[in-house]
Parts: C-alpha cells; sequence; structure tokens
C-alpha cells in the first residue's frame, strides 16, 4: 500500500484525467457503433416490437428528429458499452494506490469480472424481463383502446432497464470491496441480510417501471447475487 499522503488537488486532478479517458473511449465506441446503429435498435427493441405485434401494431415516431435521435443515442449506449473494460480499468487505476501490493494483482479478474457481471445482467433483463413486462403491458389492451408506443419512450424505458440490470449485477463487485476495504467483515455483511434484501426491493422499485413483475425479476437475482458477494468476501476479504 502507497501510504504517502497526496494533496487533494492531485486526487481530483488524477480522477479528471482519468475521466476524460473513459470519455474518450465511450465516444469512440459511439463512433464505431453508428454505422449499426439502426440495426442496434432494432435488437435492443425487439422485445417491444414482438409484445406489439399479435396487435397488428408497430412503434411510431411523432417528432421530425425522434428517428435520427433515437439512433443516436442507440449508438452512444452501444459506446458506453464497448467503454466498460476501460471505465473498470481506470476505476481500479484510481484506487490501486491505497491497495496492498498482493490485492493489486486483482486488476484483470477485476475488470473481466465486473464487464461480464454488467453484461450478464443486460442480458437477463434483456432475454427474460423485457418480453415479460411488455407482455404485461399490452395485456391491458381492449376492443376500445390499443398500444400505440413511440419510439423515444420505448428507448428510455428500455435503456434505463438495460442499465438498471446490467448495474444491479455489479452488486457482488460492491460487497467484496466493502470487504476489501476492511468496512465490514464478511460476516457482519451475513448477519446483515434481511436489511440488505429490504435495501434490495426498494433499489428495485425504484429502477423499475410501477408493475411488480419486473421489480420482482430484478430483486430475486440482486438478493442471490448478495450472498454470491458475501462468499466472495467470506474467501478473498479481510478476516
Amino acid at each position: 500500500m502507497d501510504e504517502t499522503a497526496l494533496p487533494v488537488t492531485e486526487h481530483l486532478v488524477e480522477l479528471r484525467s482519468r475521466l476524460l479517458r473513459v470519455l474518450l473511449a465511450w465516444f469512440v465506441g459511439a463512433i464505431l457503433a453508428w454505422s449499426f446503429a439502426e440495426q442496434i435498435f432494432a435488437v435492443l427493441l425487439a422485445p417491444a416490437v414482438a409484445a406489439l405485434a399479435p396487435e397488428g401494431t408497430t412503434l411510431q415516431a411523432i417528432a421530425p428528429t425522434e428517428i435520427f435521435f433515437t439512433y443516436l443515442k442507440s449508438a452512444l449506449l452501444a459506446g458506453f458499452v464497448l467503454a466498460l473494460p476501460v471505465f473498470f480499468w481506470q476505476v481500479w487505476a484510481f484506487i490501486s494506490p491505497g491497495l496492498y501490493a498482493n490485492e493489486k494483482r486483482f486488476v484483470v479478474p477485476f475488470v473481466v469480472t465486473s464487464t461480464g457481471l454488467f453484461l450478464l445482467g443486460a442480458f437477463f433483463g434483456y432475454s427474460v424481463v423485457f418480453p415479460i413486462m411488455f407482455g404485461f403491458f399490452t395485456g391491458f389492451d381492449s376492443e376500445f383502446v390499443h398500444s400505440a408506443w413511440t419510439m423515444r419512450e420505448v428507448f428510455a424505458l428500455t435503456t434505463r432497464l438495460f442499465l438498471a440490470f446490467g448495474l444491479a449485477f455489479e452488486l457482488p463487485v460492491f460487497v467484496f470491496f466493502l470487504s476489501l476495504s476492511g468496512i465490514v467483515t464478511a460476516k457482519q455483511l451475513f448477519k446483515g441480510t434481511p436489511y440488505a434484501v429490504l435495501a434490495v426491493f426498494v433499489a428495485a422499485a425504484i429502477l423499475t417501471p410501477p408493475d411488480w413483475i419486473s421489480q420482482i425479476l430484478l430483486a430475486i437475482p440482486m438478493i442471490g447475487l448478495y450472498l454470491v458477494g458475501v462468499g466472495v468476501a467470506w474467501l478473498f476479504g479481510k478476516k
């Protein structure tokens, strides 16, 4: 561990430098993804389009600029995903001076695991939760009202949940760092499981739309991931 005290200004300069690197990686990723923006949009919103298909309707654009800006946002989202390894690498590089030498060697596992967990969470939401959620919403159609969703609103909801599930699956990494830093022990984390469950359901209610299906489908994996994080903290965290 490097115990040399640095002025706050130096920490801020370093933080700015690392944020700029992340933003640059995001920009490059978005540029690369722009050529495939329409295909990315089509794949991302496929669950919503499939839910509307039985009703014979499709997504709509009601503003002249809606299609262009939605495709632009699709490229930005893809660029963000492509930049995830750079982001996690910069996070580790920023906190590594406060770690012991034997802890610094976890940089590659940290980057790979964090990126993989985010992608796993996003894929889980996309493949499992999105079809159920959009099917639930179209289930309220009747003979006098039919769903007519705009691409902007559906994209906003899909992106919000895509990021929510990705971030939620980072919970084991967060729990591991709590233990690694010595803030809490694995034993304390395990004893606090009931409080963690309550916090998970509150977070799920905030991150998801006001329907109980998506809330439960987000909360249940988070509880399992919290326990996984406790197990990892028990193996590798400070006793």
